[in-house]
């Protein structure tokens, strides 16, 4: 398990487009399809990551406080499953309706959204606004695997919390931490 951070992502950079196939319901969506009225919270992951499995119920309390609030959802898996036979698209679908993922789980074969996106790791949160234009690229919190600290999504909300106040984005966004994305080699 390679532990990496999250490359920086501009704020204010608006988020770059995609179409993919989501793995629960079989559609092709895009990101005008799930962007949220009030902001999008678009974030990496995958099944087999300990830094995932850690936060995955968090990630459902983050989606079922928020997305009633008006902010869109949308998970992305981009690893490489042919080499992490548990990322599948089907192994994608049997986790998200395990979980109750109140959110699409997408599955981006070509990696080519997760290079867009300059995703490093799994999980990888961005927020961006109602114009899509993002807001916090960082860590959903300080828990990590081992570590004692409960998994609160105290940094998330508090980033989400200030885009549906109409507040300045938070100036310090500690970069997100967990295992690298699986890159297909050449």
């Amino acid at each position: 398990m390679a532990l990496v951070e999250s490359n920086p992502f501009q704020t204010g950079k608006i988020a770059p487009d995609f179409q993919l196939m989501d793995t629960v319901s079989n559609r092709l969506l895009t990101l005008n399809d799930l962007k949220g009225l009030r902001g999008t919270i678009i974030f990496f992951i995958c099944n087999h990551c300990p830094y995932v499995k850690h936060v995955n119920a968090e990630l459902v309390r983050l989606a079922n406080d928020y997305g009633k609030k008006g902010v869109g959802f949308v998970a992305i898996s981009s690893n490489d499953v042919n080499v992490y036979q548990e990322d599948r698209p089907e192994k994608m679908k049997v986790l998200a309706l395990e979980l109750g993922y109140p959110f699409p789980y997408l599955y981006d074969p070509t990696q080519e959204v997760a290079k867009s996106y300059d995703a490093a790791c799994t999980p990888d949160f961005y927020l961006f606004d109602e114009y899509l234009k993002c807001t916090y690229h960082g860590e959903l919190d300080d828990s990590r695997p081992g570590n004692g600290k409960p998994v609160s999504g105290k940094s998330i909300r508090e980033a989400l919390n200030r885009l549906l106040n109409n507040e300045t984005p938070l100036e310090n966004q500690r970069p997100s931490i967990g295992c690298s994305i699986k890159w297909k080699q050449i």
